[in-house]
């Protein structure tokens, strides 16, 4: 019994010493990342390039061994010439992704990769952006129009195309284009103000807890999570409510006019396809094809500004998606189990 409890506590004291190991050491790196972080860059790629390696990649897998050695000896060739004629000037394109959340944080991005292009295009070239927007808060999604905007002050043709969503503040971005193209099931509209939230002023009352607001102002503060609301509370609310929707509708007219804006304001949303009815969209088509088609007769650069992550920050990242991975696949048994029980 005595060697037991002898093997048990140097067991024990193996353990925490390597817990103990462990924390110091993610404490250290932790440290360490702070002062880690990478310098921020822009990434640029020419999707003209990108384009024609994958074409080759896909041209060369179907041939023969014969007329593969035959296609490469061309492919040289051709690249010859591309460099040749390199030095003539063709029209340039800027492709952009945004891919939005409810505080639009892509911006803070977004504005470094506009300041840039202006800094070197010209009114022949041209901007796409890559939107993917399902809105949020109205004033970060202002600020990002007023990004787009810079772009068409400047004379620069502004080309928005949705993929999947452009909706409510997504969509407050896309009308400030010259051109918005959209695949036929992207969801486009929902040009509309909501706000909800919960009250547990009854709760409280319930458990006998006081909830006290202080303000100086009449209308400092209305609409509250704690205190009784009234309707004096609602109504002024809803009248700020009002006035943001009228903001909204009289940005999109101005910046779209073709729209019957009584028509499409409602908050309502609508797929692409019927959205073209409706004059949301322009064209159906999606940004794969149009940077395709472009590409023959463009140069087409695809720019994303860069902040690397530090050592920390990847190390949070790669626990997250440990633990998704693990709840998933706990779930994915649980599932399957109730299937077969």
């Amino acid at each position: 019994m005595i060697e037991l409890f002898a093997e048990y506590g140097l067991f024990l004291a193996k353990a925490i010493t390597i817990l103990v190991f462990i924390f110091v050491l993610i404490l250290m790196v932790f440290s360490f990342s702070k002062k880690a972080r990478g310098d921020d860059h822009f990434e640029i790629i020419n999707l003209n390039k990108k384009y024609k390696a994958m074409a080759d990649a896909l041209r060369f897998a179907l041939l023969s061994k014969k007329d593969l050695k035959k296609a490469k000896k061309e492919n040289k060739k051709e690249h010859k010439q591309e460099k040749k004629a390199a030095n003539v000037s063709r029209k340039r394109i800027f492709v952009l992704n945004f891919l939005g959340n409810i505080k639009a944080t892509a911006v803070r991005h977004l504005r470094k990769e506009i300041t840039a292009i202006l800094s070197v295009a010209n009114s022949d070239d041209e901007v796409v952006v890559c939107l993917e927007n399902a809105g949020g808060l109205v004033h970060e999604h202002g600020f990002a129009s007023s990004q787009l905007l810079r772009i068409r002050q400047k004379g620069i043709p502004l080309i928005i195309a949705v993929d999947k969503v452009a909706a409510s503040g997504g969509y407050m971005m896309a009308c400030v284009a010259d051109k918005i193209i959209a695949a036929p099931f992207a969801i486009v509209g929902s040009i509309g103000v909501i706000a909800q939230l919960p009250n547990f002023n009854r709760m409280l009352d319930k458990h006998g807890v006081d909830f006290e607001l202080m303000k100086a102002g009449e209308l400092k503060r209305t609409v509250t999570m704690f205190g009784k609301n009234t309707d004096e509370d609602r109504a002024h609310f809803n009248e700020q409510l009002e006035d943001t929707h009228d903001l909204f509708k009289d940005f999109v007219k101005e910046n779209r006019p073709v729209l019957e804006i009584d028509k499409v304001a409602t908050g309502e949303h609508w797929l692409a396809t019927r959205g073209i009815e409706l004059k949301l969209v322009d064209e159906l088509l999606t940004s794969d094809d149009y940077l395709l088609n472009a590409s023959k007769n463009a140069d087409i650069y695809e720019i994303s500004y860069t902040v690397p992550k530090t050592i920390s920050e990847r190390l949070a990242t790669s626990i997250h998606m440990t633990v998704d991975k693990l709840f998933f696949s706990w779930w994915q048994k649980e599932q399957d189990s109730k299937l077969f029980n």
